[in-house]
C-alpha cells in the first residue's frame, strides 16, 4: 500500500472521529430546537401582561369609556341587572339599527322599523316624510357604511331597571332627492355624503324582549 493511501485513510479516520465527538457535544437537531430552561426561581409557565381579577376592571366596559366615569358606573350596573348584557355586542347591533332605521326614514318606509323606534321618534320622523309626499319629492338614498360609531353616554334607573345609551355616528351614504318630473332638486346620485347622528336607545333590562328602542335622535 502506497503512503499516499496511507495518508488518505488517516485523514479519513480522523475526519470521522471529529464528527462523531461534534455530535455528541451539539447533539442533533430535528426540527423546531427546545425552548430554553426557565432561570432558577422561576416556573416553567408563560408569564402573562395581567391577571385578571374578579371584581375588577372589565375591559368589555373601559374599551368604551372611561374607567370609572359616569357612563362606566351606568354600564356595570346594567350588567348586574342583566348579566348576559355585552357592551360590544350591543353596539354592533347598535351599528345595524342605524343604517335600517336612516335607511326606513331616507326611503319614507318608517312602518319597516316600528318595533325599533319609540312613539316619539315616529312621529317626528314620519312627519317628514309626509311632508315630502305633499310636496312630490322623492328620495333615492343608498348606504355606504360607518366610519365612526363612539358610546357617548349611559343613565340607568335602578328602581325602574331602565337602561338609556347614547352614541354617536357618522355614516356615509349617498342621497339625491328628485321632484315630480324626476329632477334633481338636492344631493347626489354619486356624491358620498357624511353624516353625524347622536342617537338615544332605551331598554328595561331582564326583559325578554332583547330589543332596543331609538327614543332620541340629535346630530
Amino acid at each position: 500500500m502506497s503512503s499516499a493511501v496511507i495518508q488518505l485513510l488517516v485523514l479519513a479516520a480522523i475526519a470521522v472521529f471529529l464528527i462523531l465527538r461534534l455530535k455528541n457535544v451539539l447533539g442533533t437537531r430535528e426540527g423546531f430546537e427546545k425552548p430554553p430552561l426557565p432561570a432558577p426561581g422561576t416556573t416553567g409557565a408563560p408569564r402573562r401582561g395581567f391577571d385578571v381579577i374578579e371584581g375588577g376592571i372589565d375591559a368589555d366596559i373601559t374599551d368604551h369609556v372611561p374607567d370609572g366615569s359616569p357612563a362606566a358606573k351606568a354600564l356595570a350596573a346594567m350588567k348586574m341587572a342583566e348579566p348576559g348584557f355585552n357592551v360590544g355586542e350591543f353596539l354592533h347591533g347598535a351599528r345595524g339599527a342605524y343604517e335600517m332605521i336612516l335607511m326606513a326614514y331616507e326611503r319614507g318606509a318608517l312602518d319597516d322599523v316600528v318595533p325599533f323606534i319609540s312613539r316619539d321618534v315616529y312621529e317626528a320622523l314620519n312627519a317628514v316624510v309626509e311632508a315630502r309626499e305633499r310636496e312630490g319629492l322623492r328620495v333615492e338614498a343608498n348606504f355606504v357604511g360607518v366610519r365612526e360609531i363612539d358610546l357617548v353616554a349611559a343613565e340607568f334607573d335602578r328602581e325602574s331597571a331602565e337602561a338609556e345609551i347614547t352614541v354617536k355616528f357618522v355614516g356615509e351614504l349617498t342621497s339625491v332627492v328628485r321632484n315630480a318630473e324626476g329632477e334633481v332638486v338636492e344631493g347626489s346620485p354619486t356624491e358620498i355624503r357624511r353624516q353625524k347622528d347622536v342617537w338615544t336607545f332605551a331598554r328595561r333590562m331582564g326583559r325578554d324582549d332583547p330589543n332596543w328602542q331609538l327614543v332620541a335622535t340629535g346630530g
